[in-house]
């Protein structure tokens, strides 16, 4: 087997018009469609780049030797190629006849710069009240999931929340590609297989979900929840496994309880709607909605509560406990926003007080502010 150091020294060489791209710590994401037009994303903004390979054939080199250490499948058959380089980035490449025009690959960047409460708070990303909030949530073992849409930092914030699981506790990690970086000690990594060019060995997130409930984990999170596995999840979230965290890829906080619905259905398991909307909301206790902006920010812009299911209407009722609010650009080009709470309290205070932890006093003052109920 070709040893790693070598594999990444040869890897890199395949990419040299990209590998200072790869290798600057400012960028978070290289994109290539093509042999001429490369674009890099750098704080948040894409910029096309003065770089280009010799042909399309150079990149499929690089993608073949790619996919050969990982033991990946890459041709006319099997077109689309989801690999991690050496240090851990997340290589997505799909070649002709797939994109006729391409090779198209995007290469995310693995950072290993831990994202701290304290740079979210400088960067404007969330505010002192809502950290605090969300930390209380997660030592409450609160199940929490951070959606949002493609680049808006779901797994940054997810890492973030990790650092607020308490000391001494267990927990597991399952992911398709390595990305969740949790800051504590006892953790457990599990990572997903496709199956070989003959249809063997296969391991999906489903299978990795089931076999991580039967090693004693305290808290379980889910890298992105995907497909079918969601219905598993949720089924553990309703049956005693408190605390768990993931990411979806969802735009608005009643678009997450939708997806969650639709990937549950993916399963094997028939189920009828109103008892897979009252599992859902039942298991799911609160969404942490972010986005990306045009001027490049990543805010959390909902922190919101499921209640549950109306029985009349079928909908699901929710509750924002923060809400973003605009404001239009600055001077600066910047987008003006406040993160505010609206005054309304978690419905199960008790569950924080049994846990030794309590709501900002800001949070506290504002519902005391409003009249808001619990």
């Amino acid at each position: 087997m070709i040893p790693t150091r070598v594999y990444s020294e040869t890897l890199l060489e395949f990419l040299a018009p990209v590998r200072a791209f790869i290798e600057d710590a400012t960028v978070s994401e290289v994109m290539i469609n093509g042999p001429g037009q490369i674009y890099v994303e750098r704080r948040g903004k894409l910029e096309r780049v003065p770089v280009r390979f010799p042909g399309a054939e150079s990149i499929l080199c690089a993608l073949n030797n790619a996919a050969q250490f990982v033991g990946k499948p890459l041709d006319e058959q099997h077109p689309i190629l989801e690999a991690r380089m050496p240090d851990g980035s997340r290589l997505q490449a799909v070649i002709p006849p797939a994109a006729p025009d391409g090779p198209y690959v995007s290469i995310r960047r693995f950072s290993t710069a831990t994202f701290s409460p304290e740079k979210l708070i400088a960067g404007g990303s969330l505010t002192q009240e809502a950290c605090d909030t969300l930390q209380a949530l997660v030592i409450a073992k609160f199940n929490v999931l951070v959606a949002g849409g493609t680049g808006s930092g779901k797994t940054s914030f997810l890492n973030m929340l990790t650092q607020f699981v308490p000391e001494g506790e267990r927990i597991g990690v399952i992911e398709d590609s390595r990305e969740v970086q949790v800051q504590r000690e006892h953790v457990f990594y599990l990572e997903a297989r496709p199956p070989d060019t003959r249809g063997r060995g296969a391991v999906s997130i489903r299978d990795l979900f089931r076999a991580t409930l039967r090693m004693r984990p305290d808290r379980i999170i889910i890298g992105e929840i995907r497909g079918g596995e969601a219905l598993d999840i949720i089924q553990a979230m309703v049956s005693g496994h408190g605390g768990c965290l993931g990411t979806l890829h969802a735009t608005h906080p009643r678009d997450t309880l939708t997806r969650l619905e639709t990937m549950s259905m993916m399963s094997d398991v028939q189920m009828p709607l109103v008892a897979l909307r009252l599992q859902i909301a039942s298991g799911v206790n609160f969404i942490a909605q972010v986005a990306r902006y045009r001027d490049g920010t990543r805010k959390l812009t909902h922190l919101t509560e499921v209640l549950g299911v109306d029985m009349e209407t079928g909908r699901y009722q929710l509750r924002d406990i923060f809400v973003r609010h605009h404001f239009g650009e600055d001077g600066s080009g910047h987008l003006a926003s406040q993160l505010t709470p609206t005054g309304h309290l978690p419905s199960q205070l008790e569950q924080l007080a049994q846990h030794g932890t309590r709501l900002p006093e800001a949070v506290l003052a504002a519902a005391e502010k409003t009249g808001a109920p619990a």
